[in-house]
């Protein structure tokens, strides 16, 4: 299972690539593959080996920390500035990707290994609300926040921002949602479980 996982994630990684250069829609499917799809697959298929963050760097790789280092990496990227240089090199797009990639793995592998399961549900819960925020603030622009060259699936600029909006605001949230209740629902089975 766990190897599945694995290359199921390292298989999703060059799809996220190629999607990138396709307008604000492309680049979102690229980010959420990255973070919200393929980091959770990766983590949980090197989770207890030597390849595993949270094993070898217990202290540092914790949940809120690496919650906070996922939250810049996502914010900071989609700045216009940062967007702009990433959409106009494959070189800084691969460098983006490859932030996006490490900030989510960082993330789940910490949640996996969270001596406190309550703070691994903490960390992907909020890591839901800002993924959910910047969506919305994305989706719901009156005008285009980001400049790209060229039309993409039929759509205009602003359309096409609205929908990498969308995508960002389902799929990651959804993905780290998910992903928190699967571990509350873990952690009230161990409390049942557990001797009175």
């Amino acid at each position: 299972m766990r190897r599945a996982c694995l290359f199921t994630g390292l298989a999703l990684l060059p799809l996220g690539l190629i999607a990138s250069d396709m307008g604000m829609t492309g680049h979102m499917v690229a980010h959420m593959t990255a973070v919200a799809v393929a980091a959770p697959l990766i983590a949980f298929g090197i989770s207890g080996t030597r390849a595993d963050p949270a094993m070898r760097l217990p202290h540092i790789v914790a949940p809120m920390a690496m919650m906070l280092v996922e939250l810049a990496t996502v914010w900071l990227w989609h700045l216009p500035t940062l967007r702009a240089a990433a959409h106009g090199s494959w070189m800084v797009m691969a460098i983006e990707q490859a932030c996006f990639l490490v900030a989510g793995l960082l993330l789940w592998s910490s949640v996996l290994h969270a001596p406190q399961r309550i703070a691994g549900i903490g960390a992907l819960l909020l890591t839901s609300m800002h993924m959910t925020l910047l969506g919305v603030l994305i989706g719901l622009s009156p005008r285009p926040l980001y400049v790209h060259h060229g039309t993409y699936f039929g759509l205009d600029v602003l359309a096409d921002q609205q929908l990498g909006g969308v995508i960002m605001l389902v799929i990651g949230g959804a993905s780290y949602m998910i992903g928190g209740l699967v571990l509350l629902a873990g952690l009230l089975k161990a409390r049942e479980d557990a001797p009175a």
